[in-house]
C-alpha cells in the first residue's frame, strides 16, 4: 500500500482519525473566524491564509502521538488547533517579519504528561515552524514533511541561536 506519508507517520495519523480525504472546512471557517476576530492589547491581528485554512481543514482537532522510537529525539505528540495560538499574535507577527512571510498558528506540541511545551505555526507557503522556549525551529516545508518531523524524532533545523 502506498501512502503519501511514511509508514509510521500514516500509522500515527490514521490511529488519530485521519483518513486519505478528512475535510471539515466548515471547523476551519471557524478557527478562521476567531482568529481573524481577535486583536492583541498592542493591536496586533492574526494572518489568515490558504494554507493555514487548509491544514486546519485536513488535520484540525487531531491529536497525533507516534509509537515508535525516534530518529535524533523523542516523537513529540502535538494538537492540531489553531485556537492554542490564539494569544500568540504579536509573537507569530514577529517570527513572519522575520522571515518575511505571515504566520498562522497550527497548534501546539506536548510533552510526556500532555502539557503544552511549543507552539505550532505554519506560514502562507505551508513552512512550519515550532515555538517554545529554547528558541524558533523549523519543521520542513510542508506540513506533511513537519509530521514526519515530528512523529519520528527527527531533529529539527534550528532558526535561532541557542539561549545563554
Amino acid at each position: 500500500m502506498t501512502t503519501r506519508f511514511p509508514v509510521a507517520v500514516d500509522a500515527a495519523l490514521r490511529t488519530a482519525g485521519w483518513t486519505p480525504g478528512r475535510w471539515d472546512m466548515r471547523q476551519a471557517e471557524i478557527w478562521a473566524d476567531t482568529l481573524r476576530a481577535h486583536t492583541s492589547p498592542t493591536g496586533h491581528r492574526h494572518a489568515v491564509f490558504p494554507a493555514a485554512v487548509e491544514a486546519w481543514a485536513e488535520f484540525g482537532g487531531l491529536h497525533i502521538t507516534g509509537t515508535a522510537p525516534g530518529r535524533h529525539i523523542a516523537p513529540t505528540p502535538l494538537t492540531i488547533d489553531p485556537a492554542a495560538g490564539l494569544h500568540w499574535v504579536r509573537t507569530l507577527a514577529d517570527l513572519g517579519r522575520a522571515l518575511a512571510t505571515d504566520i498562522a498558528p497550527l497548534g501546539e506540541e506536548h510533552g510526556h504528561h500532555g502539557e503544552p511545551t511549543a507552539l505550532l505555526a505554519i506560514d502562507s507557503e505551508g513552512r512550519v515552524y515550532s515555538l517554545d522556549h529554547s528558541g524558533d525551529w523549523y519543521l520542513g516545508p510542508t506540513l506533511d514533511a513537519a509530521l514526519a518531523t515530528l512523529v519520528t524524532g527527527t531533529q529539527p533545523v534550528r532558526l535561532t541561536p541557542a539561549p545563554g
